[in-house]
């Protein structure tokens, strides 16, 4: 298929890089977002989400003229929908920006285009919900246009280089809509382009984060049991880690960002009656945060009025990612329990939660300090002096909630460090 031009609908972590790298590939790319804001940010060269290199690259692409920014869909040999797909409060899933973008292609659809689904959506979303949108401009799907569901697999703070790395399954409805799919992808993508149905690449694209999120949670029951058992459960995973065929992963705050903790819950929700260890894993992750300030309570006592300074708001280390962000819950969490909170991100320094200030800088978050809480394991943190800390820090008591720290150091600076997952044998 001879692709030219191509539309992609939401400018987000995913649709915005997916553009620029196709203007970059000497395409003609009409970039979508409904939000003005963000549209306004991209017309002047601005740039509303953080990642390496992408500032870079869209700038570039800005400046060739491949690329350009606007509020709605226009004519293109090529759609591409990469929307959000949050969930509703009852886990399910959310597909009304995936419906709107479908019915906002529909006045631009002509014979022969492609139209690919790259947001991430339960079994059968291609089929069952896109098709019959996008039939309502009169054509018919897998004979007057293609239709296509190819999942991203990229890995944030590495999106520019995963993206053209990493392999894409491309699902078709039909064998010439998988094909049409492999022509525009092959454009720029280096990774193998394996061709299947499009119900087959959804379930591959949720089964995917739905492993990473079973064996977090195995992860973080055992550093459930150790705490029971008044074991360290580094200790403990490293030793078991040397089993040729275990490889355990390491425990944490919980799980979050708009993958591994979403994606689960929409194979849940077509198949209930067959995901009851998906569902269970899910649960475990969700209540992570609520041990992990049970683990505080139970050895600091009474958090009422306890001044805390917590550090990382993000959903992971090294990105400012804080959607679905298990570290904002143990914030809230905190508070609820009647403590003071002060937290720093230094990612996104203008990140707001409720009921939590938040800080430009470490010093800031640490003045009034009592506890020092780690929640995010970013590179900065890792080295954290604690003599310097020491000095403006009032209190010497520190929970470290992902292993980054070395104990021995910070005890010869008087600070008394608690770890998740290696609990004092008694309270302090």
């Amino acid at each position: 298929m001879n692709i030219r031009t191509v539309c992609v609908l939401g400018m987000g972590y995913i649709g915005l890089p997916t553009a620029s790298t196709f203007a970059m590939h000497g395409l003609q790319v009409i970039g979508v977002d409904i939000n003005p804001e963000i549209v306004q940010t991209l017309q002047n060269g601005g740039l509303h989400i953080q990642e390496p290199g992408l500032r870079t690259l869209v700038q570039a692409a800005l400046r060739s003229g491949n690329l350009i920014i606007s509020n709605q869909p226009q004519e293109a040999d090529a759609f591409i929908i990469a929307v959000p797909t949050p969930f509703y409060e009852d886990k399910k899933a959310d597909l009304r920006a995936v419906s709107a973008a479908a019915a906002a292609i529909v006045p631009y659809l002509r014979k022969g285009n492609l139209v690919i689904l790259e947001s991430t959506s339960p079994p059968r979303t291609t089929t069952d919900i896109v098709a019959p949108i996008l039939e309502q401009s009169g054509l018919k799907c897998g004979t007057d246009f293609h239709l296509a569901y190819v999942p991203e697999r990229v890995l944030p703070g590495q999106i520019l280089r995963e993206l053209i790395e990493n392999a894409r399954v491309i699902g078709g409805v039909d064998r010439a809509s998988a094909e049409a799919g492999r022509d525009l992808y092959r454009l720029f993508v280096r990774g193998e382009l394996i061709l299947t149905d499009a119900t087959t690449a959804e379930m591959v694209k949720l089964m995917e984060n739905t492993y990473r999120d079973v064996n977090i949670a195995i992860a973080n029951e055992f550093a459930r049991l150790a705490d029971r058992f008044q074991v360290n459960i580094w200790e403990a995973i490293a030793l078991a880690n040397r089993h040729p065929r275990v490889n355990i992963l390491q425990p944490g705050i919980g799980v979050g960002g708009h993958c591994i903790s979403v994606d689960p819950w929409f194979l849940v929700e077509a198949a209930p009656d067959l995901t009851q260890l998906i569902r269970t894993a899910r649960m475990v992750n969700d209540e992570q945060p609520a041990f992990v300030v049970d683990f505080i309570r139970r050895y600091v006592g009474d958090l009422q009025q306890l001044n805390v300074a917590v550090l990382g708001l993000s959903y992971k280390a090294d990105v400012d990612d804080l959607r679905e962000s298990p570290a904002i819950t143990v914030c809230k969490l905190l508070t609820q329990a009647g403590a003071k909170v002060c937290a720093f991100e230094p990612n996104r320094v203008d990140a707001q939660v409720d009921g939590v200030t938040t800080t430009q800088t470490l010093e800031e978050a640490l003045q009034d300090a009592t506890l020092l809480v780690i929640l995010v394991a970013h590179q900065t943190f890792r080295s954290l002096n604690p003599r310097e800390l020491s000095k403006v820090m009032p209190g010497r008591l520190v929970m470290d909630a992902v292993n980054i720290l070395d104990d021995s150091i910070w005890k010869t600076e008087g600070f008394t460090v608690l770890k998740l997952g290696n609990p004092p044998e008694k309270p302090l």
